[in-house]
Protein backbone atom coordinates (compact mmCIF):
# COMPACT_ATOMS: atom_id res chain seq x y z
CA UNK A 1 0.00 0.00 0.00
CA UNK A 2 1.22 3.14 -1.12
CA UNK A 3 1.05 5.72 1.92
CA UNK A 4 -1.86 7.89 0.37
CA UNK A 5 -3.24 4.89 -0.96
CA UNK A 6 -6.23 3.15 1.24
CA UNK A 7 -6.73 -0.72 1.02
CA UNK A 8 -10.18 -0.64 2.48
CA UNK A 9 -11.71 3.07 1.55
CA UNK A 10 -14.33 3.78 4.22
CA UNK A 11 -17.66 4.30 2.91
CA UNK A 12 -19.03 8.07 3.14
CA UNK A 13 -21.73 6.93 5.89
CA UNK A 14 -19.67 5.01 8.75
CA UNK A 15 -19.92 1.64 7.91
CA UNK A 16 -21.58 -0.96 10.11
CA UNK A 17 -19.47 -4.03 11.16
CA UNK A 18 -21.05 -7.27 11.55
CA UNK A 19 -20.29 -9.00 14.55
CA UNK A 20 -20.55 -12.40 14.84
CA UNK A 21 -19.64 -15.18 16.76
CA UNK A 22 -16.76 -18.49 16.75
CA UNK A 23 -19.39 -21.18 17.22
CA UNK A 24 -19.72 -22.07 20.80
CA UNK A 25 -19.27 -25.86 21.49
CA UNK A 26 -17.26 -26.66 24.76
CA UNK A 27 -14.95 -29.11 23.31
CA UNK A 28 -11.37 -28.68 21.85
CA UNK A 29 -9.99 -28.27 18.97
CA UNK A 30 -10.54 -31.44 16.52
CA UNK A 31 -7.40 -34.02 16.62
CA UNK A 32 -4.75 -32.81 14.54
CA UNK A 33 -5.51 -29.40 14.62
CA UNK A 34 -2.95 -26.51 16.58
CA UNK A 35 -4.72 -26.46 19.72
CA UNK A 36 -5.99 -22.83 20.64
CA UNK A 37 -3.66 -20.87 23.18
CA UNK A 38 -5.29 -20.77 27.02
CA UNK A 39 -4.44 -17.85 28.74
CA UNK A 40 -4.00 -17.72 32.65
CA UNK A 41 -6.54 -16.13 35.39
CA UNK A 42 -6.13 -12.84 34.14
CA UNK A 43 -7.81 -13.38 30.32
CA UNK A 44 -10.75 -14.04 32.84
CA UNK A 45 -10.50 -11.24 34.99
CA UNK A 46 -10.00 -8.98 31.69
CA UNK A 47 -13.09 -10.73 30.04
CA UNK A 48 -15.36 -9.55 33.45
CA UNK A 49 -14.10 -5.65 32.62
CA UNK A 50 -14.85 -5.86 28.79
CA UNK A 51 -18.29 -6.61 30.27
CA UNK A 52 -18.78 -4.46 32.87
CA UNK A 53 -17.95 -1.69 30.15
CA UNK A 54 -20.03 -3.14 27.52
CA UNK A 55 -23.37 -3.28 29.69
CA UNK A 56 -23.21 0.30 30.45
CA UNK A 57 -24.22 1.70 27.05
CA UNK A 58 -24.91 -1.00 24.69
CA UNK A 59 -24.27 -0.02 20.89
CA UNK A 60 -24.74 -3.26 18.83
CA UNK A 61 -26.65 -6.15 18.63
CA UNK A 62 -25.84 -9.37 17.25
CA UNK A 63 -27.66 -12.53 16.04
CA UNK A 64 -26.14 -15.39 14.85
CA UNK A 65 -27.12 -19.01 13.73
CA UNK A 66 -25.18 -21.97 14.17
CA UNK A 67 -26.43 -24.54 15.64
CA UNK A 68 -28.68 -27.51 14.54
CA UNK A 69 -31.92 -26.03 16.55
CA UNK A 70 -30.87 -22.69 14.91
CA UNK A 71 -31.10 -24.25 11.63
CA UNK A 72 -34.71 -26.01 12.48
CA UNK A 73 -35.78 -23.01 13.43
CA UNK A 74 -36.39 -21.22 10.37
CA UNK A 75 -38.05 -21.68 7.49
CA UNK A 76 -37.24 -24.14 5.07
CA UNK A 77 -37.89 -24.76 1.26
CA UNK A 78 -35.89 -26.91 0.00
CA UNK A 79 -33.12 -27.11 2.59
CA UNK A 80 -32.23 -29.26 5.40
CA UNK A 81 -30.42 -28.99 9.34
CA UNK A 82 -27.62 -31.01 9.13
CA UNK A 83 -26.25 -32.53 12.20
CA UNK A 84 -22.79 -33.40 13.05
CA UNK A 85 -19.60 -32.10 15.16
CA UNK A 86 -20.29 -28.89 12.97
CA UNK A 87 -23.91 -28.77 12.54
CA UNK A 88 -25.14 -27.26 9.31
CA UNK A 89 -28.04 -26.15 6.45
CA UNK A 90 -27.65 -27.88 3.15
CA UNK A 91 -29.94 -28.45 0.21
CA UNK A 92 -32.32 -31.49 1.10
CA UNK A 93 -34.72 -31.37 -2.30
CA UNK A 94 -34.47 -28.37 -4.66
CA UNK A 95 -37.18 -25.90 -4.52
CA UNK A 96 -36.24 -25.44 -8.36
CA UNK A 97 -34.34 -24.34 -10.89
CA UNK A 98 -32.88 -20.46 -11.48
CA UNK A 99 -30.71 -19.19 -14.20
CA UNK A 100 -27.96 -16.40 -13.50
CA UNK A 101 -25.85 -14.56 -15.60
CA UNK A 102 -22.77 -13.88 -14.09
CA UNK A 103 -22.10 -9.40 -14.34
CA UNK A 104 -18.66 -9.83 -14.29
CA UNK A 105 -18.15 -12.30 -16.95
CA UNK A 106 -21.35 -12.70 -18.48
CA UNK A 107 -21.63 -16.53 -18.34
CA UNK A 108 -24.62 -17.72 -17.92
CA UNK A 109 -26.41 -20.69 -16.17
CA UNK A 110 -28.91 -22.69 -14.27
CA UNK A 111 -28.86 -23.85 -11.02
CA UNK A 112 -30.62 -25.63 -8.87
CA UNK A 113 -31.88 -23.80 -5.47
CA UNK A 114 -33.10 -24.14 -2.05
CA UNK A 115 -33.73 -21.59 0.47
CA UNK A 116 -33.54 -20.87 4.29
CA UNK A 117 -35.55 -18.17 5.38
CA UNK A 118 -34.06 -17.07 9.64
CA UNK A 119 -36.67 -16.08 11.79
CA UNK A 120 -37.43 -12.35 12.67
CA UNK A 121 -34.67 -11.10 15.17
CA UNK A 122 -35.81 -8.19 17.08
CA UNK A 123 -32.81 -5.50 17.55
CA UNK A 124 -31.76 -4.73 21.04
CA UNK A 125 -30.81 -1.68 19.37
CA UNK A 126 -32.65 0.68 17.18
CA UNK A 127 -29.63 0.93 14.55
CA UNK A 128 -28.28 3.27 11.74
CA UNK A 129 -26.21 0.18 10.03
CA UNK A 130 -26.19 -3.55 9.65
CA UNK A 131 -23.71 -6.24 7.84
CA UNK A 132 -24.35 -9.88 7.11
CA UNK A 133 -21.36 -12.42 7.85
CA UNK A 134 -21.92 -16.12 7.03
CA UNK A 135 -19.37 -19.30 7.09
CA UNK A 136 -19.58 -22.15 4.25
CA UNK A 137 -18.31 -25.05 1.90
CA UNK A 138 -19.33 -23.96 -1.28
CA UNK A 139 -17.28 -27.03 -3.26
CA UNK A 140 -17.27 -26.55 -7.34
CA UNK A 141 -20.48 -26.28 -8.79
CA UNK A 142 -22.12 -24.82 -6.41
CA UNK A 143 -22.32 -21.18 -4.48
CA UNK A 144 -24.73 -19.05 -1.82
CA UNK A 145 -26.47 -15.93 -2.16
CA UNK A 146 -26.77 -14.04 1.64
CA UNK A 147 -30.06 -11.59 1.39
CA UNK A 148 -30.91 -9.39 4.23
CA UNK A 149 -34.50 -7.23 4.90
CA UNK A 150 -35.11 -4.85 7.91
CA UNK A 151 -38.36 -3.65 9.47
CA UNK A 152 -38.58 0.32 10.68
CA UNK A 153 -39.74 0.97 14.14
CA UNK A 154 -42.57 2.75 11.46
CA UNK A 155 -43.48 -0.99 10.39
CA UNK A 156 -42.44 -0.31 6.98
CA UNK A 157 -40.02 -2.69 5.72
CA UNK A 158 -37.06 -3.18 3.09
CA UNK A 159 -36.89 -5.23 0.14
CA UNK A 160 -34.60 -8.06 0.19
CA UNK A 161 -31.13 -6.28 -0.41
CA UNK A 162 -28.11 -9.09 -1.82
CA UNK A 163 -25.24 -8.72 1.12
CA UNK A 164 -23.45 -11.07 -1.11
CA UNK A 165 -22.89 -13.99 -3.84
CA UNK A 166 -20.46 -15.85 -3.03
CA UNK A 167 -18.47 -19.11 -3.18
CA UNK A 168 -15.02 -20.04 -2.16
CA UNK A 169 -13.53 -20.13 -5.79
CA UNK A 170 -14.04 -18.36 -8.43
CA UNK A 171 -14.35 -21.05 -11.19
CA UNK A 172 -18.55 -21.00 -11.15
CA UNK A 173 -19.69 -17.56 -9.95
CA UNK A 174 -17.32 -14.37 -9.46
CA UNK A 175 -17.78 -13.66 -6.11
CA UNK A 176 -19.37 -10.33 -5.85
CA UNK A 177 -21.44 -7.23 -3.62
CA UNK A 178 -24.46 -5.85 -5.34
CA UNK A 179 -24.27 -2.19 -5.94
CA UNK A 180 -27.17 0.34 -6.28
CA UNK A 181 -29.71 -1.11 -3.77
CA UNK A 182 -31.79 1.72 -2.01
CA UNK A 183 -35.27 2.14 -0.90
CA UNK A 184 -34.80 5.90 -0.69
CA UNK A 185 -34.60 5.17 3.54
CA UNK A 186 -31.53 2.72 3.33
CA UNK A 187 -28.27 1.93 1.10
CA UNK A 188 -26.29 -0.87 0.51
CA UNK A 189 -22.99 0.21 0.38
CA UNK A 190 -20.66 -2.92 -0.78
CA UNK A 191 -21.14 -4.66 2.69
CA UNK A 192 -23.02 -2.88 4.87
CA UNK A 193 -26.58 -1.82 4.73
CA UNK A 194 -26.80 2.11 6.23
CA UNK A 195 -29.84 4.16 6.93
CA UNK A 196 -29.37 7.52 4.82
CA UNK A 197 -30.02 10.11 6.81
CA UNK A 198 -29.00 8.87 10.34
CA UNK A 199 -28.55 12.08 12.41
CA UNK A 200 -31.80 12.83 11.09
CA UNK A 201 -34.32 13.94 14.25
CA UNK A 202 -36.78 10.89 14.51
CA UNK A 203 -35.25 9.46 12.08
CA UNK A 204 -35.11 6.02 10.50
CA UNK A 205 -33.89 3.02 12.36
CA UNK A 206 -33.71 -0.94 11.73
CA UNK A 207 -35.85 -2.46 14.45
CA UNK A 208 -36.20 -5.91 13.23
CA UNK A 209 -34.41 -7.77 10.51
CA UNK A 210 -34.02 -11.52 8.84
CA UNK A 211 -31.50 -13.41 6.77
CA UNK A 212 -32.38 -15.17 3.68
CA UNK A 213 -30.03 -18.13 2.48
CA UNK A 214 -30.25 -19.15 -1.11
CA UNK A 215 -28.32 -22.64 -1.97
CA UNK A 216 -27.26 -23.37 -5.28
CA UNK A 217 -25.70 -25.98 -7.31
CA UNK A 218 -25.51 -27.79 -10.76
CA UNK A 219 -28.57 -29.80 -12.13
CA UNK A 220 -28.67 -33.30 -11.01
CA UNK A 221 -25.76 -32.82 -8.40
CA UNK A 222 -25.16 -34.89 -5.36
CA UNK A 223 -23.27 -32.58 -3.32
CA UNK A 224 -24.23 -28.74 -2.62
CA UNK A 225 -23.21 -26.13 -0.58
CA UNK A 226 -23.15 -26.26 3.84
CA UNK A 227 -23.61 -23.24 5.53
CA UNK A 228 -21.86 -23.51 9.43
CA UNK A 229 -22.64 -20.20 10.20
CA UNK A 230 -24.78 -17.20 9.44
CA UNK A 231 -26.14 -13.75 10.88
CA UNK A 232 -25.94 -9.89 11.35
CA UNK A 233 -25.19 -7.13 13.60
CA UNK A 234 -26.73 -4.06 13.92
CA UNK A 235 -25.50 -0.86 15.55
CA UNK A 236 -25.84 2.77 16.54
CA UNK A 237 -22.62 4.10 17.43
CA UNK A 238 -22.55 7.80 18.00
CA UNK A 239 -20.52 10.13 15.70
CA UNK A 240 -17.59 11.59 17.26
CA UNK A 241 -14.12 12.44 16.62
CA UNK A 242 -12.40 11.16 20.00
CA UNK A 243 -13.35 8.62 21.88
CA UNK A 244 -12.47 7.90 25.89
CA UNK A 245 -9.55 6.45 27.45
CA UNK A 246 -9.51 3.01 28.28
CA UNK A 247 -8.12 1.53 30.87
CA UNK A 248 -4.65 -0.69 30.60
CA UNK A 249 -4.11 -4.34 32.30
CA UNK A 250 -0.91 -2.96 32.68
CA UNK A 251 0.26 -6.27 32.06
CA UNK A 252 2.38 -7.11 29.14
CA UNK A 253 0.84 -9.72 26.48
CA UNK A 254 1.79 -11.14 23.14
CA UNK A 255 0.82 -13.63 20.69
CA UNK A 256 2.76 -15.43 18.64
CA UNK A 257 1.49 -14.51 14.92
CA UNK A 258 3.11 -14.97 11.86
CA UNK A 259 4.58 -11.78 10.17
CA UNK A 260 3.44 -10.79 6.22
CA UNK A 261 3.80 -7.73 4.53
CA UNK A 262 1.87 -6.54 1.72
CA UNK A 263 4.32 -4.62 0.25
CA UNK A 264 6.85 -7.63 -0.97
CA UNK A 265 4.09 -8.43 -3.53
CA UNK A 266 3.91 -4.75 -4.67
CA UNK A 267 2.41 -5.23 -8.52
CA UNK A 268 2.11 -8.79 -8.56
CA UNK A 269 -1.54 -9.80 -9.78
CA UNK A 270 -2.96 -6.73 -10.43
CA UNK A 271 -6.23 -8.05 -11.53
CA UNK A 272 -6.67 -8.54 -7.76
CA UNK A 273 -6.91 -5.00 -6.42
CA UNK A 274 -4.16 -3.22 -8.48
CA UNK A 275 -1.76 -5.82 -6.76
CA UNK A 276 -0.12 -6.48 -3.20
CA UNK A 277 0.40 -2.80 -2.23
CA UNK A 278 -3.67 -2.74 -1.62
CA UNK A 279 -3.63 -6.62 0.22
CA UNK A 280 -3.81 -5.30 3.59
CA UNK A 281 -7.35 -7.22 4.32
CA UNK A 282 -5.93 -10.35 3.22
CA UNK A 283 -2.77 -10.08 4.10
CA UNK A 284 -3.79 -9.80 7.62
CA UNK A 285 -6.59 -12.27 7.20
CA UNK A 286 -3.59 -14.67 6.47
CA UNK A 287 -1.41 -13.71 9.15
CA UNK A 288 -4.86 -14.86 11.49
CA UNK A 289 -5.19 -17.92 9.44
CA UNK A 290 -1.52 -19.42 10.17
CA UNK A 291 -1.93 -18.18 13.66
CA UNK A 292 -4.17 -21.01 14.00
CA UNK A 293 -2.15 -23.27 12.28
CA UNK A 294 -3.79 -23.59 9.23
CA UNK A 295 -2.59 -23.44 5.53
CA UNK A 296 -3.60 -23.88 2.03
CA UNK A 297 -2.77 -26.56 -0.12
CA UNK A 298 0.28 -26.85 -1.96
CA UNK A 299 -2.59 -27.69 -5.24
CA UNK A 300 -4.24 -23.79 -3.89
CA UNK A 301 -0.82 -22.03 -4.71
CA UNK A 302 -0.20 -24.22 -7.72
CA UNK A 303 -1.25 -21.08 -9.90
CA UNK A 304 0.85 -18.51 -7.79
CA UNK A 305 4.27 -18.09 -9.64
CA UNK A 306 7.55 -19.97 -8.02
CA UNK A 307 9.42 -17.04 -7.75
CA UNK A 308 7.63 -15.22 -5.61
CA UNK A 309 7.81 -15.73 -1.46
CA UNK A 310 4.76 -15.72 0.83
CA UNK A 311 2.40 -17.59 -1.78
CA UNK A 312 -0.37 -18.10 0.30
CA UNK A 313 -0.75 -14.13 0.71
CA UNK A 314 -1.39 -14.21 -2.89
CA UNK A 315 -4.08 -16.77 -3.05
CA UNK A 316 -5.73 -14.93 0.21
CA UNK A 317 -6.12 -11.80 -2.18
CA UNK A 318 -7.54 -14.06 -4.67
CA UNK A 319 -10.01 -15.51 -2.27
CA UNK A 320 -11.53 -12.29 -1.05
CA UNK A 321 -11.54 -9.88 -4.59
CA UNK A 322 -14.84 -8.85 -4.98
CA UNK A 323 -15.59 -8.12 -8.22
CA UNK A 324 -18.27 -5.47 -7.52
CA UNK A 325 -16.21 -3.44 -5.08
CA UNK A 326 -13.08 -4.22 -6.90
CA UNK A 327 -10.75 -5.07 -4.47
CA UNK A 328 -10.09 -7.33 -1.56
CA UNK A 329 -11.25 -5.40 1.61
CA UNK A 330 -15.17 -6.86 1.30
CA UNK A 331 -15.25 -7.48 5.20
CA UNK A 332 -17.51 -10.77 5.32
CA UNK A 333 -15.53 -11.81 2.18
CA UNK A 334 -12.59 -12.29 4.37
CA UNK A 335 -14.47 -13.79 7.09
CA UNK A 336 -15.97 -16.20 5.20
CA UNK A 337 -11.83 -16.94 3.49
CA UNK A 338 -10.94 -17.61 6.97
CA UNK A 339 -13.89 -20.21 7.64
CA UNK A 340 -13.04 -21.83 5.03
CA UNK A 341 -10.38 -23.24 6.69
CA UNK A 342 -10.79 -26.83 9.20
CA UNK A 343 -12.52 -25.94 12.15
CA UNK A 344 -12.05 -22.37 12.18
CA UNK A 345 -14.84 -19.63 12.19
CA UNK A 346 -14.67 -15.96 11.11
CA UNK A 347 -17.02 -13.07 11.53
CA UNK A 348 -16.59 -9.68 11.11
CA UNK A 349 -17.78 -7.11 14.44
CA UNK A 350 -17.84 -4.14 16.13
CA UNK A 351 -16.25 -3.40 19.46
CA UNK A 352 -17.02 -0.53 21.96
CA UNK A 353 -13.49 -0.34 23.37
CA UNK A 354 -9.48 -1.42 23.22
CA UNK A 355 -10.65 -3.43 26.73
CA UNK A 356 -12.56 -5.07 25.02
CA UNK A 357 -9.56 -5.88 22.24
CA UNK A 358 -7.44 -6.52 24.92
CA UNK A 359 -9.37 -9.06 26.31
CA UNK A 360 -9.79 -10.76 23.30
CA UNK A 361 -6.24 -10.97 23.09
CA UNK A 362 -5.48 -12.14 26.22
CA UNK A 363 -7.47 -15.09 25.35
CA UNK A 364 -5.39 -16.01 22.78
CA UNK A 365 -7.53 -14.76 20.34
CA UNK A 366 -5.59 -11.81 17.83
CA UNK A 367 -7.89 -9.02 16.22
CA UNK A 368 -7.70 -7.98 12.93
CA UNK A 369 -8.98 -3.77 12.88
CA UNK A 370 -9.73 -1.24 10.07
CA UNK A 371 -8.59 2.42 10.91
CA UNK A 372 -7.82 5.55 9.32
CA UNK A 373 -5.28 8.33 10.03
CA UNK A 374 -3.14 11.10 9.22
CA UNK A 375 0.46 10.05 8.96
CA UNK A 376 1.04 12.64 12.22
CA UNK A 377 -2.01 11.15 13.86
CA UNK A 378 -0.07 7.40 14.30
CA UNK A 379 3.52 7.43 15.21
CA UNK A 380 5.70 5.93 13.75
CA UNK A 381 3.36 4.38 10.72
CA UNK A 382 5.14 6.19 8.25
CA UNK A 383 1.96 7.05 6.62
CA UNK A 384 -1.44 7.80 6.17
CA UNK A 385 -4.31 6.12 4.88
CA UNK A 386 -7.89 6.28 4.78
CA UNK A 387 -8.51 2.92 5.66
CA UNK A 388 -6.36 0.09 6.64
CA UNK A 389 -6.52 -3.55 8.12
CA UNK A 390 -4.08 -5.09 10.88
CA UNK A 391 -3.90 -7.20 13.01
CA UNK A 392 -3.08 -6.51 17.13
CA UNK A 393 -1.41 -9.46 18.39
CA UNK A 394 -0.36 -7.76 21.91
CA UNK A 395 0.22 -4.67 24.16
CA UNK A 396 3.31 -3.84 26.20
CA UNK A 397 3.31 -3.41 29.83
CA UNK A 398 2.92 0.53 29.43
CA UNK A 399 -0.81 -0.52 27.28
CA UNK A 400 0.39 -0.01 24.27
CA UNK A 401 -0.56 -1.83 21.22
CA UNK A 402 1.55 -4.37 19.61
CA UNK A 403 0.71 -4.57 15.98
CA UNK A 404 1.46 -6.94 12.92
CA UNK A 405 1.04 -4.09 10.21
CA UNK A 406 0.98 -5.34 6.53
CA UNK A 407 2.45 -1.53 5.42
CA UNK A 408 5.87 -2.54 6.02
CA UNK A 409 8.59 -3.07 3.32
CA UNK A 410 9.42 -6.67 4.27
CA UNK A 411 8.07 -9.13 6.59
CA UNK A 412 10.74 -8.68 9.48
CA UNK A 413 9.85 -5.24 9.83
CA UNK A 414 5.81 -6.05 10.34
CA UNK A 415 5.78 -6.20 13.99
CA UNK A 416 5.13 -2.39 15.67
CA UNK A 417 4.25 -0.85 18.77
CA UNK A 418 1.96 2.07 18.69
CA UNK A 419 0.69 4.40 21.32
CA UNK A 420 -2.11 3.08 23.04
CA UNK A 421 -4.53 6.51 22.58
CA UNK A 422 -3.53 7.70 19.25
CA UNK A 423 -4.09 4.19 18.47
CA UNK A 424 -7.47 3.66 20.19
CA UNK A 425 -8.64 6.80 18.73
CA UNK A 426 -8.10 5.92 15.27
CA UNK A 427 -9.23 2.46 15.34
CA UNK A 428 -12.78 3.60 17.43
CA UNK A 429 -13.83 7.26 15.88
CA UNK A 430 -16.18 7.81 13.44
CA UNK A 431 -15.49 10.85 12.58
CA UNK A 432 -11.94 12.19 11.49
CA UNK A 433 -10.33 15.36 9.24
CA UNK A 434 -8.56 13.97 6.38
CA UNK A 435 -5.35 15.36 4.93
CA UNK A 436 -7.37 18.41 3.17
CA UNK A 437 -9.04 19.22 5.79
CA UNK A 438 -11.94 17.56 5.02
CA UNK A 439 -14.28 15.88 7.25
CA UNK A 440 -14.14 11.73 6.40
CA UNK A 441 -15.18 9.02 7.83
CA UNK A 442 -13.57 6.34 10.50
CA UNK A 443 -14.47 2.58 11.42
CA UNK A 444 -16.20 3.15 14.67
CA UNK A 445 -14.06 -0.25 15.90
CA UNK A 446 -14.53 -2.27 13.01
CA UNK A 447 -12.52 -5.46 13.39
CA UNK A 448 -12.60 -9.63 12.20
CA UNK A 449 -12.43 -12.09 14.64
CA UNK A 450 -10.96 -15.78 13.56
CA UNK A 451 -10.63 -18.54 16.04
CA UNK A 452 -11.92 -22.20 16.29
CA UNK A 453 -15.53 -23.05 15.70
CA UNK A 454 -15.20 -24.62 18.87
CA UNK A 455 -13.65 -21.98 21.34
CA UNK A 456 -11.53 -22.92 24.40
CA UNK A 457 -13.55 -21.77 28.17
CA UNK A 458 -11.39 -19.24 28.01
CA UNK A 459 -12.22 -17.51 24.77
CA UNK A 460 -15.85 -18.06 24.71
CA UNK A 461 -15.62 -16.18 28.58
CA UNK A 462 -14.04 -13.34 26.70
CA UNK A 463 -16.41 -13.33 23.51
CA UNK A 464 -19.00 -13.54 25.55
CA UNK A 465 -17.77 -10.50 27.42
CA UNK A 466 -17.57 -8.40 24.69
CA UNK A 467 -20.82 -8.93 23.39
CA UNK A 468 -19.63 -11.49 20.29
CA UNK A 469 -21.56 -14.69 21.46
Amino acid sequence: MTAPTPCRALLAVPPAAATAATVPGGRASAAGETPPARPGPAGAREAEAAAAASAAAPTVDNRFWYSSAHWRAGTHRGTAARAGDRPGLVIDAPAGHTEYTDPHTAKKGTWEYAVWTSPVHRSAVPGTEAIASWNAHTPAGTWIQIELRATYGSGAATPWYVMGRWASGDGDIRRTSVDGQTDGSTTVWTDTLAVDAPAKANGVRIAHWQLRLTLHRKPGAVQGPTVWLAGAMVSDVPDRFTVPASVPSRTAHELKVPRYSQEVHKGRYPQYDNGGEAWCSPTSSQMAIEYWGRKPAAGDLAWVDSRYPDPQVCHAARSTYDSAYKGCGNWPFNAAYAATYTGLAGVVTRLRSLADLEALVRSGIPVITSQSFRAEELTGAGYGTAGHLMIVVGFTAAGDVVANDPNSPDDTAVRRVYKRREWENAWLRTKRHNSAGKVASGSGGVCYLYAPARPSVVQLAALRAVGVL
